[in-house]
C-alpha cells in the first residue's frame, strides 16, 4: 500500500498529456468533418427506416434531421478539447455525443469507434487541461501532472494492442492465413505491393508479422532503447493498413497516440513549435488591423496576446480517492471484458457471443444468406420477406451472419405485422461461410424467432459449427 501511495503521489512533466489532448481533439474534428463530407450521416442515420440496437440501449435512436445537430455538437466539443477550452465540460460532451452516435445503429460498429469512446471516458478523469490550453492561460498553468495520468493512457493503448495480438493466436490466422488470404489478393492495383500480395509467403508474413507486432509493440514503446524503432514500426504498420484496408482515421489516431510514450522533452519541442506558429498567425492578424502601428511591438504582442507559456503552478493537487476508484474499476473491466467469450459454448467466430468490445480486429470474413419466412397464425398463410423492403444493403449484409441482428430483425418483423393486426411466427433459413469455408446452415429453421428473447444467455438456436478453430 505504501508503494501504491508513493506511485500515486509521483508527478511528471505535463507536456505529453497536453500534446495528446491536442492531437486527439484535432483527429476527432477531422473525423467528424470527414464523416459529414462523405454523406454518411444521411446514408447511415437518416435514410434507413429501421436501426439495429445494442442490447440494453434500444432507446438510443437517430434523431432525424437533428442528427446533424448531434454531429455539430460532437465536432465542436472535440475542437474545445483540442484547445483546452472549458475542458471538463467539453470532454464530457464529446464522450456523450460520440458514444450516442456509436450506439445509434449497431450496424456501424467498429473497434476504433469503441476505442474512441473508451479513451474519451478515460480523459474525463485526466488533468489534460493544466498545460498549454485556454483553461490554463486563464486560471494558471501547471508544469506537472500526476504520473498515473499519462501512464493510464499508455496502459489503455497497451491493452488494445496486446489483446489484439492475443486474438490473432488462432489456427485460422496463423496456419491458414485467413482472412488475409481472401483480402490481400484483391489489392492487386496497389503500386509495387500489388504483385506481391498474390504470393502465399507474403500473405503468411503479413499474418505472423501482424500478430508479432501487436504482442510486442507496447513493450517496445515502453523501453527507451527501442522506442524510436518501435514508433517507426507504428507508422509503417498503420500506414500500410490504411493503404490496404478502408479503415478510416483509425491508423492516424493510433500513430499520434503512440507519441505519449516519448519523454517530455520531445513534447515540449512540439508545444514550442505550436506556440511559435500561433504567434506568427496572431501577429499577422494584428498587423492587418494596424494594431502594430499603434506602438505595440512584436515582443509586447508575444507576451500579451499569443504566448501560451503561462505562469507555472508548481503544486499538483492530490488525486481524489473516488477518481482512483473509478479508474481502477474502468481498467478491471477493460482487462476482463474480452475474456467473457469463455462462458459461452461453441466457436466464438461462429456464434460471435462475446466477440464485440474485445479488440478482435479484422480476424474473420463472413458472408451470409438469411431468408425469413412468416407464418400467419390466424389463417396459416405463409409468405417470405424481401429484406430490401425494410433494410439497406449494408444492414442486410451485416444482419445475415450475426445472430443478435437476426433475432432483432425477426422481432421487428413480428411487431411490424402485429401493427397490422396479425399474429405471426418468424422463421429463418440461414447459411453462413466463415473464412473461406463452404456455407453451412446457421440458424435452426424450426425455431420461431418471434418467441425467442434477447439476453446475454447463449442462443441455443444457433446451429453447431462443423469445424474447429484452435487458439485463443
Amino acid at each position: 500500500m505504501t508503494s501504491i501511495q508513493t506511485y500515486i503521489n509521483q508527478t511528471t512533466k505535463a507536456a505529453p498529456l497536453a500534446v495528446f489532448r491536442i492531437f486527439f481533439g484535432l483527429m476527432m474534428v477531422i473525423s467528424i468533418i470527414r464523416f459529414w463530407a462523405n454523406g454518411w450521416i444521411e446514408k447511415l442515420y437518416i435514410e434507413p427506416t429501421f436501426f439495429f440496437s445494442y442490447y440494453g440501449f434500444e432507446w438510443v435512436k437517430p434523431l432525424g434531421d437533428f442528427t446533424y445537430v448531434l454531429f455539430i455538437l460532437c465536432g465542436m466539443s472535440a475542437l474545445a478539447v483540442a484547445v483546452g477550452f472549458r475542458y471538463r465540460i467539453a470532454i464530457v460532451m464529446f464522450f456523450l455525443s460520440f458514444t450516442y452516435i456509436e450506439l445509434m445503429d449497431k450496424t456501424t460498429y467498429l473497434n476504433h469507434y469503441y476505442f474512441v469512446s473508451v479513451l474519451s471516458f478515460l480523459m474525463i478523469f485526466l488533468p489534460a487541461e493544466r498545460h498549454f490550453s485556454w483553461d490554463a492561460k486563464k486560471e494558471g498553468a501547471s508544469e506537472s501532472v500526476p504520473k498515473w495520468s499519462i501512464d493510464s493512457i499508455k496502459l489503455l493503448l497497451g491493452i488494445v494492442y496486446f489483446y489484439a495480438g492475443l486474438a490473432k493466436l488462432n489456427s485460422d490466422w496463423l496456419f491458414r492465413a485467413m482472412p488475409l488470404k481472401i483480402w490481400l489478393p484483391g489489392r492487386y492495383d496497389i503500386p509495387v505491393l500489388g504483385d506481391l500480395l498474390h504470393q502465399e509467403w507474403v500473405i503468411y508474413a503479413f499474418s505472423w508479422g501482424g500478430a508479432l507486432y501487436d504482442l510486442t509493440i507496447p513493450f517496445l514503446l515502453l523501453w527507451k532503447r527501442s522506442r524510436l524503432l518501435a514508433f517507426v514500426l507504428v507508422v509503417v504498420f498503420h500506414v500500410l493498413t490504411r493503404v490496404l484496408f478502408p479503415i478510416g482515421m483509425f491508423p492516424y489516431i493510433m500513430i499520434v497516440s503512440a507519441l505519449i510514450f516519448f519523454d517530455a522533452r520531445m513534447h515540449e519541442r512540439i508545444l514550442n513549435w505550436m506556440n511559435k506558429f500561433l504567434n506568427v498567425i496572431l501577429i499577422s492578424q494584428l498587423a492587418k488591423r494596424n494594431l502594430l502601428s499603434k506602438g505595440v511591438s512584436s515582443k509586447d504582442e508575444d507576451r500579451s496576446f499569443a504566448s501560451l507559456k503561462m505562469t507555472s503552478k508548481n503544486k499538483t493537487p492530490n488525486t481524489p480517492k473516488w477518481k482512483l476508484t473509478i479508474l481502477a474499476i474502468f481498467f478491471t473491466i477493460q482487462l476482463l471484458l474480452p475474456w467473457r467469450y469463455l462462458i459461452y459454448p461453441g466457436e466464438l467466430f461462429w456464434t460471435e457471443e462475446g466477440y464485440r468490445f474485445s479488440w478482435r480486429v479484422m480476424l474473420m470474413e463472413k458472408a451470409g444468406y438469411a431468408n425469413f419466412k412468416i407464418v400467419d397464425r390466424t389463417n396459416n398463410e405463409t409468405f417470405y420477406i424481401d429484406n430490401n423492403d425494410f433494410l439497406t444493403s449494408f444492414q442486410e449484409k451485416q444482419m445475415s451472419f450475426q445472430p443478435d441482428f437476426i433475432l432483432e430483425y425477426a422481432h421487428y418483423l413480428r411487431d411490424h405485422f402485429a401493427a397490422q393486426g396479425k399474429e405471426v411466427e418468424v422463421y429463418v433459413e440461414s447459411y453462413v461461410a466463415l473464412n473461406g469455408r463452404r456455407s453451412q446452415p446457421y440458424i435452426d429453421p424450426s425455431v420461431d424467432l418471434a418467441n425467442q428473447k434477447e439476453s446475454f444467455k447463449h442462443k441455443n438456436w444457433i446451429l453447431p459449427f462443423n469445424d474447429e478453430i484452435k487458439g485463443i
